[in-house]
């Protein structure tokens, strides 16, 4: 680790199988073999920007598990796995339904990473980032990743480290009623909040538009709320003052993992210190270059690459 200042984030990585053309997945004769895991995702697209990151999970003691940690670790992120011989790593499977729809499928229960816990979890680590980095997918793997989660938030709480949410409902994770308590628990104790405008209703009941749940959210305690908008860009309140940004104009190929990336690029403005403007410029750009390519993070572009989508020139000579 360097001295340079660095972002913690903790979560499940899985190992992720995708059909390599579109149609049903009873059909396809080949699967791609990678990884995704929206925590990660977050760290190699900071590290891409040049951002130090640490990511922080358990992986199962199987040749998957090790599939995620070389893959995770040759992205230059400082690799903190737990290794768990009596669980298996996770595995999703994409299925390209049409060139334009898709459907995830999770085999995540019971597996390794859902057996995170605060044992893992290094203080020390936490206590000296820049910022720790963590989702609603966490808490809603088991009730010991759970603890884990809340373990990890108090940690940074007590060290003074910002703690980062994005809120990510996962359906088959656990119902909405459930997602709404924790969301609602959780949302007071974290400085910078994450969320579709969906997701966002979930935490605070009915609102009319982005700047309404970005309000109500920040109501409960957060200084930065963050409403991802997707084609429709994003609106932000931050220390009581509306910023919105508009999307780049793109024909996305593969919208998984924009979210992650979208995160990634305001955190790593923010850690370099760059006001709100500056953070949702480069989140929308981040999340556009990942729209661009199949994979949830293959596409997350290195800071030199952030004008390309804006040049009007389609060669760079």
């Amino acid at each position: 680790m360097t001295t340079k200042p660095y972002v913690v984030t903790l979560g499940e990585t899985m190992a992720l199988m995708a059909s390599d053309t579109p149609g049903p997945l009873a059909h396809a004769s080949t699967l791609s073999l990678g990884i995704g895991g929206s925590e990660s995702n977050v760290a190699i697209g900071l590290q891409r920007l040049g951002v130090q990151a640490v990511w922080c999970g358990r992986v199962g003691g199987d040749s998957l598990g090790r599939l995620v940690e070389r893959e995770i670790r040759a992205e230059g992120v400082d690799v903190r796995a737990a290794v768990d011989d009596e669980a298996p790593t996770g595995l999703m499977i994409k299925e390209r339904r049409t060139p334009t729809a898709q459907n995830v499928v999770y085999y995540r229960s019971g597996s390794a990473g859902s057996r995170i816990a605060p044992g893992d979890v290094d203080e020390q680590l936490i206590a000296g980032a820049a910022l720790l980095h963590v989702s609603g997918i966490t808490p809603a793997l088991s009730p010991q990743a759970a603890a884990t989660f809340r373990y990890a938030v108090a940690a940074a709480k007590a060290a003074g480290v910002p703690v980062s949410f994005d809120l990510n409902y996962r359906s088959k994770l656990w119902s909405a009623a459930t997602a709404s308590d924790a969301y609602r628990e959780i949302i007071p104790q974290v400085d910078i909040v994450f969320a579709g405008l969906e997701e966002a209703r979930l935490a605070v009941g009915t609102v009319h538009d982005a700047e309404e749940a970005a309000g109500r959210i920040a109501s409960m305690g957060p200084g930065q709320v963050v409403i991802k908008l997707g084609a429709d860009g994003a609106v932000a309140f931050v220390d009581g003052q509306v910023f919105r940004q508009d999307a780049l104009a793109i024909d996305a190929l593969d919208t998984v993992g924009a979210g992650d990336a979208f995160v990634a690029g305001y955190l790593a403005e923010f850690v370099e210190g760059l006001g709100p403007g500056e953070r949702l410029r480069t989140a929308v750009s981040t999340g556009a270059f990942v729209c661009l390519v199949p994979g949830d993070w293959e596409g997350l572009p290195r800071r030199d690459e952030l004008h390309i989508l804006r040049n009007q020139e389609p060669v760079s000579r």
